[in-house]
């Protein structure tokens, strides 16, 4: 299945305020349902046992609500790992309304120093790039985290799309259905992905496969070229 650029109406909040939120609370279920919140929780119990850290700083880049970190953050605590949570979205309206900290800016821009956090994350936020872009995000993850940058995304396949799909009853938002089946066709599969991230400022690339076509990445900082899968 060849990859098809279709724009997506979340990202252009392309809808009343009352469907962006319902589009949101959509996503919510996505990952909590199939698999994105457990494959973020799966990445960062494997950045603690690396590092040997029981306290991480995150920064969740193309957050939106921040359903993913959070829920990480409350299941990891149960763990005895302590999250410290920043999210940043372009829009602040997708952001939330909580005690979070938030903040609005340029995912090709970070407005942060450099190594000012432990891991960097984005969850579903990585297919919207086309590859060059994704490598600018990329080189700019790893100068703003001091470890690893998470990717955790989708994996592009006929078979996910049909999937997808078959899902959608299951949501009322008009942005949902036109977005979850954009979404599978503007992902990449994860050797694409392995390809676009070679030859970063990188010490090791893991990739590893999730529940329902997630994939999971972690670019650790470094300055060597080295591959591995996970």
């Amino acid at each position: 299945m060849e990859r098809k650029i279709i724009p997506e109406l979340l990202d252009g909040d392309l809808g009343t305020p009352a469907e962006v939120a319902s589009s949101l609370a959509d996503l919510r279920h996505i990952n909590d349902w199939f698999g994105g919140t457990r494959t973020t929780v799966a990445l960062l119990r494997r950045v603690t046992a690396e590092c040997g850290y029981r306290k991480l700083s995150l920064l969740e880049v193309g957050a939106g609500a921040g359903d993913v970190p959070q829920k990480a953050q409350r299941l990891l605590a149960r763990e005895g790992i302590e999250l410290k949570v920043t999210l940043l979205d372009r829009a602040w309206s997708h952001l939330p309304g909580n005690a979070v900290a938030s903040v609005s800016g340029d995912a090709l821009r970070l407005p942060f120093r450099d190594d000012a956090f432990d891991v960097l994350s984005c969850s579903l936020f990585a297919h919207h790039f086309q590859p060059a872009a994704l490598r600018v995000f990329a080189c700019e993850a790893l100068r703003v985290c001091r470890q690893a940058l998470l990717i955790n995304d989708l994996i592009r396949s006929r078979l996910h799309l049909w999937l997808v799909y078959a899902g959608l009853p299951l949501f009322g938002s008009r942005i949902t259905w036109h977005d979850a089946p954009a979404s599978v066709h503007n992902a990449y599969t994860i050797d694409e992905m392995r390809r676009l991230l070679e030859g970063l400022p990188a010490r090791r690339i893991m990739t590893s496969r999730h529940y329902l076509y997630r994939m999971g990445v972690l670019v650790w900082k470094g300055s060597s070229q080295q591959s591995a899968n996970g």
